[in-house]
């Protein structure tokens, strides 16, 4: 709670992690992901509605306390926000926008924590290489369903029901 507001503080393992405020090129990619998966999975405009898509919630989830770039919940699971500052259930999707003062912590100490609490979906990107993993957990373990990048156009996990045009990340 003392932190300044120009930073981002998670509880990770037991450990406060400080990060910097997300970058232009960080905050873009978010702000852009979310502007295409909200319209088709929160609304239903062009897609099967159902989910809860949120920018930056803050979750607790047992002694740890994570922000994740984006998180989305099925509305079944979630079917309204809480009236706490965070969110107690773990989410269905989680993303996290790699930068280099985060990619390591959002890798080998998030990642770990989010198969913990069971969260089905994972998605890595990573603006400066223009990169979307895709990752499952299977038996807790994290798998990579897919790698993509550049300008292509997917249908990633589990927003299959719309293709993402990947070049509208990095613009």
């Amino acid at each position: 709670m003392a932190l300044p507001e120009n930073v981002v503080g998670e509880l990770v393992n037991g450990e406060l992690v400080v990060s910097p405020r997300p970058a232009p090129r960080h905050a873009n990619v978010a702000s852009s992901l979310g502007g295409i998966l909200v319209p088709p999975y929160r609304f239903g405009d062009g897609g099967p509605g159902g989910w809860r898509i949120l920018y930056e919630p803050e979750l607790h989830l047992g002694d740890d306390v994570l922000v994740p770039d984006l998180a989305g919940w099925r509305s079944d699971r979630l079917p309204s926000i809480p009236d706490e500052a965070y969110f107690t259930l773990p989410p269905d999707w989680v993303c996290e926008i790699l930068s280099p003062s985060t990619s390591r912590v959002d890798r080998t100490r998030k990642l770990p924590i989010y198969a913990h609490v069971a969260v089905p979906y994972a998605w890595l990107i990573d603006p400066a290489t223009q990169t979307l993993e895709v990752y499952r957990l299977e038996s807790g373990h994290w798998m990579v369903v897919a790698t993509h990048g550049g300008d292509e156009r997917v249908r990633a996990a589990p927003f299959e029901a719309i293709e993402l045009d990947l070049s509208r990340l990095w613009t």
